[in-house]
């Protein structure tokens, strides 16, 4: 039997973008039906954050004082929801490096399919992942007394900054699972975001640490989306006069956006040369 060669890529511009499309949304479906496949995993990721609230807000919340008075699960419920962000990037950097490992993504490769798509697909399969996460952490927040107080638009714009910041560490993590392909290295991407998360402004005023920790956590990406999600929510925040406590909302755009600017290329430029 003669053998079939695969198709050419399409030539024009609207073709090759409905192409990447299409098999970008092909991998999306594969990711999104892999999780489907594990209901308990899934379950575990959404109810983990959840459990960190409870414990704040019921154990440790009593003896948390907020300047300026102000409930204090209003308060913390921010900075919970961009928690919930930074911390998935372990499950995106182990999906990546594990089909990098297995050969998946070889042969991806090998096969007539848009060179974005696998990236691409990946990390829209993480941002509906991430969607759903922060859907249960707003209902969460919702039922221990959280409320937003500017109105919707101002909400939704805060919702916004924070899929942003996750978009942004979405490929951070695929960058790092292309670049390391070692499943077993995910401690040591633990390792870098755990201290992101906690050294944030999510649960201590950085006014009361020594000087060089409390600059190292106002410039922390993380700390000025809690601290413009905060202030489009309404809720009570530590406040400060540095220009990066003064000027939260534009870093809370500027550092995903910087970050998508350097990663995004990387992570593609590694993908086309993985066998290198």
């Amino acid at each position: 039997m003669d053998s079939v060669a695969p198709p050419a890529p399409p030539r024009t511009a609207a073709a090759r973008l409905r192409w990447a499309l299409a098999d970008g949304w092909t991998i999306t479906h594969r990711d999104l039906a892999h999780r489907a496949r594990r209901p308990g995993q899934v379950v575990v990721e959404l109810l983990f954050p959840v459990m960190i609230v409870l414990m704040f807000a019921y154990l440790f919340g009593g003896g948390m004082a907020i300047p300026g008075g102000g409930d204090y699960r209003e308060f913390l419920m921010p900075g919970m929801f961009a928690m919930t962000m930074v911390f998935g990037i372990e499950a995106t950097f182990t999906a990546v490096s594990a089909d990098a490992a297995k050969g998946v993504t070889d042969r991806f490769r090998s096969i007539p399919m848009a060179p974005s798509a696998v990236v691409t697909g990946r990390c829209a399969a993480d941002m509906l992942n991430s969607a759903l996460g922060l859907a249960v952490m707003i209902a969460c927040g919702l039922a221990v007394g959280w409320r937003w107080h500017h109105g919707l638009g101002p909400a939704l714009a805060a919702v916004g900054l924070l899929l942003l910041l996750r978009f942004a560490l979405l490929w951070t993590g695929v960058y790092l699972g292309l670049a390391i392909r070692n499943p077993e290295a995910v401690m040591a991407v633990q390792i870098l975001v755990w201290p992101l998360g906690f050294l944030s402004n999510t649960f201590a005023s950085p006014a009361t640490m020594p000087g060089w920790l409390g600059a190292v956590v106002e410039w922390n990406p993380m700390s000025a989306t809690v601290a413009a999600t905060r202030e489009l929510f309404g809720n009570p925040g530590w406040g400060g006069g540095s220009w990066a406590a003064q000027q939260a909302p534009l870093l809370a755009l500027a550092w995903p956006l910087l970050l998508i600017a350097v990663f995004f290329p990387l992570s593609v430029r590694r993908y086309r040369t993985l066998d290198r």
